[in-house]
C-alpha cells in the first residue's frame, strides 16, 4: 500500500561562514576544546513540526510564497532529506521531478537521454525502450533525437524532458513547480499527458503557483508558511484562505469547464 507518514518532523540547515566553512572543522573545533576555535553555527529551520499522513489516491497541492518551505517539504516526502527531528516513513516507489533537466547529459543524443532519464526516474530499461517512439512523436524533435543535447534550444530540451517525465508510471509522484514553467502553447499540448500521468500515479504531491493546473491535478492542499503547515484542507478552501479570495472568481469559462468535477 502506497503511503507517506510524517510525525513532528523538522529539517534544519547549518549555515557556515568563512570561519566555519565545513562540518568537519566545526566538529573538530569542539573536540575537548583543544582544536580550533569553538564557534556557534547559525541554524535555519526550513521545516518545523510537520505532521501529515498521505495515502494512495491522494492528490495534494502545496501552496505558499517563495521560501515558505514547499520545496524542502517535497524533498522530505521524497526521502531526499531526513528529518533533523521527528520521523518520516515512505512506502512506495517514488518519482521525484524537481527539475526537468536533472539526469540529462549534454554530450549524448536525445534518444540516449530518454533511456538515462527514464532509469533515473525508476523505470525499467525494457519499459523505456517500449516508450521511445511515443516520446519521440510527442516531442516533435525528429532527426534532432540523434544529435547531442548540447545542440538543442531551451524549448527543445523542455519538449524532450516533458515527454520523458509524462511517460513514466510512478507509485508516488512528487512534482515541483518548475514543471509548469514551459511555453504556454506546448503546455497546452502537454496538459493531457500530464493529467494522464497523475491518473496513473498512486499518489501526487505538487507544488505550483498555477491555480488552473492545481485544480486540474489536485483535490486537497497544504498551505506552507515559514516552514510551518499553516492550513490543510480542500484545495478551494486552502487557496481561498491563502489568497484572500475565491480562486474561481478569476478563472475563464473555458478553464472552469475543463477542471469540471475535479473541484
Amino acid at each position: 500500500m502506497v503511503s507517506i507518514d510524517v510525525w513532528n518532523a523538522s529539517v534544519d540547515f547549518p549555515i557556515f561562514d568563512a570561519k566555519t566553512r565545513s562540518l568537519k572543522k566545526q566538529v573538530l573545533g569542539k573536540v575537548g576544546g583543544k582544536i580550533g576555535t569553538e564557534t556557534r553555527v547559525p541554524i535555519v529551520e526550513a521545516l518545523h513540526d510537520i505532521t501529515l499522513s498521505l495515502r494512495e489516491g491522494d492528490r495534494v497541492a502545496l501552496v505558499g510564497h517563495n521560501g515558505a518551505g514547499k520545496s524542502t517539504l517535497l524533498r522530505l516526502l521524497a526521502g531526499i532529506y531526513e528529518p533533523t527531528r521527528g520521523a518520516a516513513k515512505i512506502n512506495g516507489k517514488i518519482a521525484p521531478v524537481f527539475d526537468l533537466a536533472v539526469g540529462m547529459d549534454q554530450e549524448i543524443s536525445g534518444l540516449e537521454n530518454i533511456m538515462i532519464r527514464g532509469l533515473f526516474l525508476g523505470m525499467p530499461r525494457k519499459e523505456m525502450e517500449k516508450r521511445v517512439d511515443d516520446i519521440a512523436e510527442f516531442s516533435e524533435l525528429g532527426d534532432y533525437l540523434q544529435m547531442p543535447l548540447r545542440t538543442y534550444s531551451t524549448g527543445m530540451r523542455v519538449r524532450l524532458a516533458l515527454g520523458i517525465v509524462t511517460s513514466i508510471d510512478p507509485e508516488i509522484l512528487i512534482l515541483d513547480e518548475g514543471i509548469g514553467a514551459v511555453d504556454a502553447a506546448f503546455m497546452a499540448k502537454a496538459r493531457e499527458r500530464l493529467v494522464d500521468l497523475v491518473k496513473r500515479s498512486g499518489m501526487l504531491v505538487f507544488a505550483s503557483h498555477s491555480d488552473d493546473l492545481l485544480f486540474e491535478l489536485c483535490n486537497t492542499a497544504i498551505w506552507m508558511d515559514e516552514g510551518h503547515m499553516k492550513m490543510q484542507g480542500t484545495l478551494r478552501e486552502v487557496l481561498t484562505a491563502y489568497k484572500g479570495r475565491d480562486p474561481f472568481e478569476h478563472m475563464s469559462a473555458e478553464t472552469l469547464k475543463r477542471i469540471g468535477e475535479s473541484v
